[in-house]
């Protein structure tokens, strides 16, 4: 079984046992979270579309490790005047294992 989710403004394909890069989630190491199914499917069987989600679906998943990404540089520079910038970023991020695709148990 496969589902669509979405966390962070995007949107992933997961399935049990994948491990995902999502932006960064507010919860513990070893926590259990949980993330609307927007589509699920089987394989070669007709897929259920949310409106926008699927009701009574849901897909939980087990926080990994809290991380930063590797740095990026941001160089800025205007030819001719003198000016250059240089700049690093790391984006936070939230490894996930998805454990399990399914009924909601609330």
């Amino acid at each position: 079984m496969f589902a669509v989710i979405q966390t962070g403004g995007k949107q992933y394909r997961v399935q049990e046992g994948d491990v995902i890069y999502v932006e960064k989630l507010n919860a513990q190491v070893d926590s259990l979270v949980k993330f609307d199914v927007l589509l699920c499917g089987e394989d070669g069987k007709k897929a259920k579309v949310g409106t926008p989600v699927v009701k009574g679906v849901v897909a939980e998943g087990k926080v990994l490790a809290q991380d930063k990404a590797k740095k990026v540089v941001v160089f800025k520079m205007k030819s001719k005047k003198g000016y250059r910038k240089t700049n690093g970023h790391r984006q936070p991020y939230t490894k996930v294992e998805i454990t399990s695709i399914g009924k909601a148990n609330d």
